[in-house]
Order: C-alpha cells, then structure tokens, then sequence
C-alpha cells in the first residue's frame, strides 16, 4: 500500500500535520462504513476495507519513522530494522552511555536527570528529522537511511524516558 496515494498527497517526507489531519478526516468521513448501511454485503466490506486504508495510511503519514520507512520502500529500499543501517560505532558507543545514565538516573528517580536526558534526546530527534527532509529533498541514499536508523534510537530512547517519568509520577 502507497499511504500517500491512499490520502492523495505527494510523497514527501516534509508533511504539513494539519493539512494531513484535515485530509484525514474528509476521506475518513467520505468513506465510513456507516454511510453504507444500506448497501450489500460486499459494498459494506468494501467500504470497511477502504476506511482501514485511509486510517493505516494516516498512521503511517504522521509518524516521522515510519513515513521515512514508506519514502525509503517506495525508492526501492529494504528496510528491515534487524538488519536496517550500519551506524558507526560512534554513534553507537554514545547511545549506550547515554541509555546507562538515563538507567542511572531512573533508579536514582533524579527526575530531573532524565528529563535533561529527554530534552537533549528530543533535540537530536528533530535535527534527524529536519536531516531526513533534506535528504529526501535531495533523493533518498544510504546516508537517508542511517538517519533514519538514528531516529530509531532515538525514539527508542525518548519511549524510556516517557516510561521513567510516568514511573516516577506515581
């Protein structure tokens, strides 16, 4: 499935949000299953089927990885996260450090700690974001794809950090 020929949109890493919801919500509405109530079987399956779609294509727009994951198929890459981009042992070596001392923090339930941790994590998240649009810009390459194997980390990180801070809230 092409998530942005299923929204009609041009297939862009650089997605406007809001215009993306409000898309969203026209075809949502154009094609409910509801409005079907008075058809056969096979419309209403059908109708279900094209809603599924619109909102799977929805998912998969708004969310920064996994619209890089669509652009980067749509070129013709395989990505598989198993075996997804080589990044350097740098990068590597950093995230480990950084992981320890979130851990650190978090058994110390040094909520600010882990909430200087997120920010920082945040930061890089969106220069690998506004790096993916640019690489995407320019034509997708490997080094798109090792972007967006950064961005995984740093998601990864970020959903630690927000279950730390809900640990810690209670």
């Amino acid at each position: 499935m092409d998530p942005f020929e299923t929204l009609g949109i041009a297939p862009n890493f650089d997605v406007d949000l809001e215009v993306l919801e409000r898309i969203h919500r026209r075809l949502s509405k154009a094609v409910h299953p509801d409005r079907h109530i008075h058809t056969g079987t096979s419309e209403r399956r059908e109708a279900l089927a094209r809603a599924m779609s619109v909102n799977e294509a929805w998912r998969i727009v708004r969310d920064p990885v996994r619209r890089a994951e669509a652009l980067l198929s749509l070129s013709g890459y395989a990505l598989v996260e198993s075996s997804g981009p080589k990044l350097g042992p740098e990068f590597l070596m950093e995230m480990l450090e950084l992981r320890e001392a979130l851990a650190d923090a978090g058994r110390a339930h040094d909520v600010a700690a882990v909430r200087a941790l997120g920010r920082s994590i945040r930061a890089r998240a969106a220069e690998a974001e506004e790096d993916l649009a640019v690489g995407f810009a320019r034509g997708p390459s490997e080094a798109t794809v090792s972007k967006l194997g950064e961005l995984r980390f740093y998601r990864r990180f970020l959903d630690e950090v927000s279950s730390l801070e809900d640990e810690m809230a209670a």
